[in-house]
C-alpha cells in the first residue's frame, strides 16, 4: 500500500512539473486555442447557409456543429506535448537520472501524460466557455459538458501515448513534432467539419472509417440532441480503450530501453 502511495505521490509531482513547463511556455500553449477559435469564427460566418441544406443536423448555429471539432483540434495542439518533454529528457539526460533515482517506472510516463490532460481539460472548459458565451448551446446540459472535458483529456491520453512510444524510439524532439501535420490533417479527414452524410467519394469512405469520426459524432450529439447514455459510453470508451493501448505501448517501450544494455 505504501508503494502504491509513494508513486502516486510521485505521479503527482511529475504531473505538476509538466504544467508548470506548460505554464511558464504560454506562448506555445496560446496557438492551440487562439487558432481554433478563429477557425470557428470563419466558418460560422462563411458556411450559415449550410444549415438549410437537407440532411444537414438541426442547429440554431454553426457554433452549435463545430464545438466538438474545435475542442478537438484545441487538445491537438498540445497532445504531442508527454512525448515531446519525455524525448527532452532523454536528450539531456534528465530520464537516466530519473531512472538511476529511487522513483517508479510508470510515474515516469503517467506524470507527463497526466500533466498534457490537464491542459487540455482548462483548454476545453475555456474554449466551451467562449462558445456559450457567443451564442453556442449545448443541449445535453452540464453533464455533456463534462463529457466534453473528459473525452479531450483522453484524447490527449491516446495521442501523448503514442507520442511517448515515439520519443523512446527516437530519442528526438524533432521526431516526436513531426508526427502533429498527421494528427492535424486527420482532423480534417474526419467528420469534424462536415457531416459525413452529405460527402460523396473518396473522402466520405475516410471519414466515415476515421476514428476520430466516431468519437465526434457521439459527442456532436450530445451537443446538438440532448443526452444520451449510450453516445455518452461511445464518447468515452473508444478513447479510454485507445488511451489503454497507446499507455500499455509506452510501458513496453520503456521496458524495452531498460532492458537494452
Amino acid at each position: 500500500m505504501s508503494g502504491v502511495l509513494t508513486a502516486g505521490s510521485q505521479t503527482w509531482e511529475l504531473t505538476r512539473r509538466s504544467v508548470v513547463g506548460e505554464r511558464r511556455q504560454l506562448l506555445s500553449v496560446m496557438p492551440g486555442l487562439i487558432f481554433p477559435l478563429l477557425l470557428a469564427a470563419v466558418y460560422t460566418k462563411q458556411f450559415s447557409r449550410v444549415l438549410d441544406m437537407p440532411g444537414f443536423p438541426e442547429v440554431d448555429s454553426f457554433l452549435d456543429f463545430i464545438l466538438p471539432a474545435c475542442i478537438v483540434q484545441a487538445v491537438s495542439f498540445g497532445a504531442t506535448a508527454a512525448g515531446s518533454e519525455l524525448a527532452l529528457d532523454i536528450e539531456n539526460g534528465f530520464l537516466d537520472r530519473l531512472l538511476a533515482s529511487p522513483v517508479a517506472r510508470w510515474p515516469i510516463l503517467l506524470g507527463r501524460l497526466a500533466g498534457a490532460a490537464v491542459v487540455a481539460s482548462v483548454k476545453t472548459i475555456v474554449i466551451l466557455a467562449l462558445f456559450l458565451l457567443f451564442g453556442a448551446r449545448v443541449a445535453g446540459g452540464p453533464a455533456a459538458m463534462l463529457v466534453l472535458v473528459v473525452v479531450a483529456a483522453l484524447l490527449v491520453l491516446v495521442i501523448g501515448g503514442l507520442a511517448q512510444v515515439m520519443a523512446f524510439r527516437t530519442g528526438s524532439q524533432e521526431a516526436v513534432g513531426a508526427t502533429f501535420p498527421l494528427i492535424f490533417v486527420s482532423i480534417f479527414m474526419s467528420s469534424a467539419f462536415f457531416p459525413t452524410n452529405l460527402m460523396t467519394g473518396w473522402f466520405k469512405v475516410v471519414a466515415e472509417n476515421n476514428p476520430l469520426s466516431w468519437i465526434i459524432n457521439p459527442v456532436r450529439r450530445l451537443v446538438i440532441n440532448g443526452w444520451s447514455s449510450a453516445d455518452a459510453i461511445q464518447a468515452l470508451g473508444l478513447p479510454a480503450a485507445l488511451a489503454a493501448v497507446t499507455i500499455s505501448a509506452a510501458v513496453m517501450a520503456l521496458n524495452r530501453r531498460l532492458a537494452t544494455p
